[in-house]
């Protein structure tokens, strides 16, 4: 089973666990640093596409760029947010895990589940 795919951040807690978890199933999944590696604008919008949600729901609120580029403005577009996100891609909610045509953030990491049972 090696068709997952992880957008992991080794400093994150909960990505550690996702990716650990992962590998308690005998999944060995491709692994994204995506913080050295950004996702391009068209990536992440894959990406939004297989969660199922808004660019807005991908957001880390707390980080510091949230504040600097002002993205509690309710008035800025999808695509604006994806632009944000992909030049700061501290912004992107972690871990995201991918199989088959599906995705799932790992928060908590046991939502991988419901990807490994599929």
């Amino acid at each position: 089973m090696n068709n997952f795919t992880i957008y992991h951040n080794p400093r994150c807690s909960k990505s550690r666990q996702t990716l650990e978890l992962l590998k308690e199933n005998n999944i060995e999944p491709e692994i994204i640093l995506y913080l050295e590696n950004p996702p391009s604008e068209e990536k992440l919008t894959e990406l939004i596409d297989l969660l199922g949600i808004n660019p807005r729901d991908l957001l880390r609120k707390g980080e510091e760029e949230y504040k600097t580029h002002n993205l509690r403005d309710e008035s800025l577009k999808g695509k604006d947010i994806i632009k944000i996100m992909s030049e700061n891609p501290k912004l992107i909610e972690r871990p995201i895990v991918i199989s088959k045509n599906k995705a799932i953030i790992g928060r908590p990491p046991e939502n991988v589940l419901m990807l490994i049972n599929q």
